[in-house]
């Protein structure tokens, strides 16, 4: 699938997908607007496929968080369905203008939902250029509860991500309650790592490291996982919520020295895929 270079738009046009249960589209279309971009607007599924909106027409997709289905049959799983075998109005597969829109260039962002979403739709790892065929998934947290807390990252800088590149450490919230990475079978695990599509990783504040214990890991994903990307660089997933932090004063510690305390904002990795797009 993704070969193709990145384009040079006049204007970067940001589409956040609602609709079954997204809730956190308002929060994403003013952070893509906040990170540059000249238009983010929010669609409704059923509006793409009644073809009067089209995902071709735009060239920077988010899915955002939220319970699309209630999580039924797995988060994200019923969604992928729609994706898979939903056709428009005109008879065109999503599916197919799914993959037109990666064939030009377009850049993809899975948040917490999104991301299971993409995983169930085999979008990510993708490992040999196998898109759209499930190589992992994302589980129940080892917890087997919701965990809604902040967390500190880590950004891989080997990895090839558009959204990561020079973001060192990022402080994000996380809210869910199925966020362990689980990947086919220990083949893919080593593939996933060898090709650095690991994008960013949980760490334990006090070491700096990469860590699978809780809390500072919230669902037990191997290698502190939060975040994987496609081996183009174009497809970002990852559980914690880049849009929520989007001011100094989201972050629990910013009246202890501001943006100092705080470091970068979440949406600094919006911001990386705008620029990006510009060329």
């Amino acid at each position: 699938m993704p070969h193709s270079s990145a384009p040079s738009p006049a204007s970067v046009k940001a589409l956040v997908v609602t609709g079954y249960g997204s809730n956190c589209e308002r929060e994403c279309a003013h952070a893509a607007r906040q990170a540059g971009a000249d238009v983010a607007d929010i669609v409704f599924f059923p509006d793409l496929v009644a073809d009067r909106v089209r995902l071709t027409d735009y060239n920077f997709l988010i899915f955002p968080g939220g319970f699309l289905d209630g999580d039924d049959l797995g988060a994200g799983q019923a969604a992928a369905l729609r994706w898979r075998h939903v056709r428009t109005a005109s008879g065109r597969s999503l599916l197919d203008d799914l993959k037109t829109f990666l064939d030009a260039g377009g850049l993809v962002l899975g948040i917490c939902n999104g991301f299971q979403l993409l995983v169930k739709l085999g979008l990510l790892p993708a490992l040999d250029g196998l898109y759209f065929e499930r190589q992992v998934s994302l589980a129940p947290n080892d917890s087997a509860r919701f965990e809604d807390r902040w967390v500190r990252l880590q950004a891989n800088p080997a990895s090839p991500c558009v959204f990561t590149k020079g973001i060192d450490v990022i402080d994000l919230p996380v809210r869910h309650g199925e966020g362990k990475l689980v990947p086919a079978d220990e083949a893919v695990f080593q593939k996933i790592i060898a090709n650095n599509l690991i994008a960013l990783q949980y760490i334990d504040p006090a070491t700096g490291e990469p860590t699978d214990a809780y809390p500072h890991n919230p669902n037990g994903s191997p290698l502190g996982i939060a975040g994987l990307t496609d081996p183009s660089g174009r497809i970002l997933g990852l559980m914690p919520h880049p849009e929520a932090f989007n001011d100094v004063t989201n972050h629990p510690h910013w009246t202890r020295g501001g943006a100092e305390i705080v470091g970068t904002l979440g949406v600094e990795l919006l911001a990386r895929g705008v620029a990006f797009l510009r060329g």
